[in-house]
């Protein structure tokens, strides 16, 4: 007998067998496309958020100068318009936008408007628009990530410019939430460079961000408002950001595949998995122990279950669509994917 044979057909099988597999764990879960009324193309989708306590997903619709709002149960959308949008330069051309990000705070919805650069509250039941407030006296500035921290009862948000020059948005902006219906500025935080995604840690008072340039992931003090630790993610390609904080594990995009950072070691890296290219924002589901990473160009999403030991296990590697590059995670396994090309939310959910 041919050894060499045998340990080809072996390899073959083994390549097949996984394929079956992973062609079976596709088949377990079934995708929705839920469209965004009056949105007749292109919608410069971005952050978007889960109220677990309403079953409701915020999706600030950009370009379209309102904000949709989705029941987890029905699919219906209800929308809140009026909403400025306006120009901002991205990647060397003018594009039109609105709001893009969104935060489930305190009885509130926060919305980011990088249409004219401010922060609107927006009553989390009656879905009433509320007051408004710009981002920064600098008007160049426009918010980025958004995140109400429950830690302190404060706002804060990454930044973005609306032209190529970077330079006055690489730093945090952080809001009194006090009165969550009325935000007030409160102070800048510095950065060496501009801040990508975001993760909270209530619990410990740590608010994460990775930082482009030098590629770091960072921790802040909420309380004291220092830079209380900094680690190297392996990759200059960071973008979004999630938390296991009962096991203490930050998970970090990194274009392609995501890291699992253990925070009570010093940052060590303790796994990583393969997603395939054009990660964005990625999310977790503590209930579950899944990780869902959403991969824009290869047009699939990745779920998998984290262990005690902070290793990845994949679930299923799920199909989308091109350019579907962020995910939140919602209520038993169900998952929403953004489709900017056609203005529409996926819903992956499980058969």
């Amino acid at each position: 007998m041919n050894l060499n044979s045998v340990k080809v057909g072996a390899i073959a099988f083994i390549e097949i067998l996984a394929a079956l597999i992973a062609s079976a764990a596709e088949t377990n879960y079934e995708l929705k496309a839920i469209s965004l009324p009056g949105a007749t193309g292109t919608v410069a989708l971005d952050y978007f958020a889960y109220d677990r306590a309403t079953g409701k997903l915020w999706v600030p619709a950009s370009n379209t100068g309102r904000v949709d709002v989705i029941d987890e149960k029905t699919d219906s959308v209800s929308q809140i318009s009026g909403f400025p949008t306006g120009e901002i330069e991205r990647r060397g051309r003018k594009i039109t936008v609105g709001p893009t990000a969104a935060s489930i705070g305190n009885g509130v919805v926060y919305i980011g408007n990088r249409g004219n650069a401010t922060i609107c509250a927006v009553d989390g039941k009656t879905l009433s628009r509320g007051e408004c407030v710009p981002v920064s006296p600098d008007r160049g500035v426009t918010p980025d990530g958004v995140v109400y921290v429950a830690a302190t009862r404060e706002f804060w948000l990454t930044l973005r410019t609306r032209s190529g020059d970077n330079a006055p948005a690489k730093s945090l902006e952080v809001f009194d939430a006090s009165d969550p219906h009325h935000l007030k500025p409160k102070m800048k935080i510095p950065l060496d460079g501009l801040a990508e995604g975001y993760a909270v840690d209530n619990g410990r008072g740590l608010f994460y961000t990775n930082v482009e340039g030098p590629g770091s992931t960072i921790a802040i003090d909420v309380r004291t408002k220092k830079i209380v630790s900094k680690w190297n993610p392996g990759s200059a390609d960071v973008g979004g950001l999630a938390l296991d904080s009962t096991r203490e594990f930050l998970f970090v995009a990194c274009g392609d595949h995501v890291v699992n950072l253990d925070t009570a070691h010093d940052g060590k890296i303790l796994d990583s998995i393969q997603t395939g290219a054009g990660l964005d924002n990625i999310d977790y589901s503590p209930e579950k122990k899944i990780l869902y990473a959403a991969a824009g160009q290869a047009a699939t999403l990745t779920t998998a279950e984290v262990g005690d030991d902070g290793k990845f296990h994949l679930k299923a590697t799920a199909p989308t669509v091109k350019g579907a590059r962020s995910v939140v995670a919602a209520g038993n396994e169900t998952a929403y994917v953004i489709d900017p090309a056609e203005g529409k939310i996926l819903k992956v959910s499980p058969k």
